[in-house]
């Protein structure tokens, strides 16, 4: 069964908690990747990397060209969860 868009934003935001040491009060849905979490691309790359095991389906780059907040995120990687 895929996740919830509400499953796959908790785990995005453990994973960015856990990897990214971010303070988990500056994760929210509508977090700028990169004015509020200070995220560069690479790390936007590393972030999508470490979401590939929830993912089942091969993920567009062109997709995130749009991306700018972590409801953005949610949204592309949804139709792909597992």
């Amino acid at each position: 069964m895929a996740m919830s868009k509400d499953e796959l934003f908790t785990t995005l935001k453990n994973i960015l908690v856990s990897e990214f040491d971010l303070d988990e009060d500056k994760v929210k849905p509508e977090a700028n990747i990169v004015l509020d979490l200070d995220l560069d691309s690479i790390d936007a790359v590393e972030m999508i990397v470490k979401m590939k095991p929830y993912l089942n389906g091969k993920i567009e780059p062109e997709a995130f060209k749009s991306v700018r907040t972590l409801a953005d995120v949610v949204e592309i990687l949804s139709p792909l969860t597992k």
